[in-house]
């Protein structure tokens, strides 16, 4: 410990700066779309057509019930083979790091979205739905201008905590040589030498960020009221 020199980390800032917007981008796309594609699953599984609640249901289920990196590597290699096939392209086509975190994040990050939607959709009561058909809102009019909007309120805060584990795991696109903020702090780390100096500032960043997080989502489930 006594030859820890954390200068490696000052100099190399520029470079995990750049590792650490990505990563931030990365979040927050991934975040809208899966929290886009979440709600279409999640009203899909509360639909009355049987066929469509139970593809989505086994959609998010089976995404639920795989490690986020064994997605990432089956888009990562299989998507190029089956490319091939349906095109007959002479090689697989390069998907490539970052669209392949990107696509396999939303797909992924869809299915947790979807639950908490659902949720946050049942817990709004039914006689505002009839209350909204009596008034002559068809059931998508009452869902899109009478549920939905408290059922966003009220799920606001799971919402921005789902988000905050999806940062954290973000971190997994190192695994595909994507330059996020802990890819960028591992090539500075190799080349350097210095991997306990990096990867001890890539956890305190990561810490503080997510503790100032957390305490952010508290205080705003505290002033958020829940409606009944």
């Amino acid at each position: 410990m006594s030859d820890l020199d954390f200068g490696a980390v000052a100099a190399a800032l520029p470079y995990l700066w750049q590792g650490f917007l990505y990563t931030l981008e990365l979040t927050l796309l991934a975040a809208a779309g899966g929290l886009a594609f979440g709600t279409l699953l999640a009203l899909a599984r509360l639909s009355a057509v049987r066929p469509l609640a139970l593809a989505a249901a086994g959609y998010v289920n089976l995404m639920r019930s795989v490690p986020l990196v064994l997605v990432i590597f089956w888009f990562f290699f299989l998507v190029p083979l089956i490319l091939q096939g349906v095109t007959g392209a002479e090689r697989p086509p390069a998907v490539g790091a970052e669209r392949t975190a990107l696509v396999t994040f939303i797909l992924f990050e869809a299915a947790y979205f979807c639950e908490i939607v659902r949720a946050g959709i049942q817990s709004i009561p039914r006689g505002q739905l009839q209350s909204a058909s009596a008034l002559g809102l068809s059931h998508g009019q009452a869902m899109r201008l009478v549920v939905l909007p408290q059922a966003f309120r009220n799920m606001l805060p799971v919402l921005l905590t789902q988000t905050i584990v999806l940062f954290q795991d973000t971190s997994l696109v190192y695994v595909i040589s994507a330059t996020d903020f802990v890819g960028a702090a591992a090539k500075v780390a190799q080349r350097d030498s210095r991997l306990v100096e990096m990867y001890l500032f890539v956890a305190a960043v990561y810490l503080a960020l997510c503790l100032l997080a957390s305490q952010l989502v508290r205080r705003l489930q505290r002033r958020v009221a829940v409606v009944r």
